[in-house]
């Protein structure tokens, strides 16, 4: 579901309870918010403010520019979460 969001790409996980998604093709982008995006920590404020999602910045973990995204909870949860990041997305200009 990550991969359809204009601006991230995501490998499929080998058996972790979480995902690395790439967010470089939303960073020097702006938000409907009127956030510009300079960084990984950038976006993940603007998806917690903004989409109501929390995620982890990657360069908390010396992994920039990706977010780290817990998928231990339950499907409709992960597929609403997924929904939410997709919006968030697409408004990007």
């Amino acid at each position: 579901m990550l991969n359809a969001c204009k601006g991230i790409n995501c490998h499929k996980p080998e058996g972790a309870f979480y995902v690395f998604p790439n967010v470089a093709g939303c960073i020097g982008r702006t938000t409907e918010g009127g956030r510009k995006l300079t960084t990984d920590q950038d976006v993940c404020m603007a998806l917690l403010e903004e989409a109501h999602v929390a995620t982890v910045h990657g360069a908390a973990y010396g992994m920039s520019p990706y977010l780290r995204v817990s998928t231990a909870t339950d499907d409709a949860s992960l597929a609403e979460g997924c929904r939410r990041i997709a919006s968030f997305c697409e408004g990007l200009h």
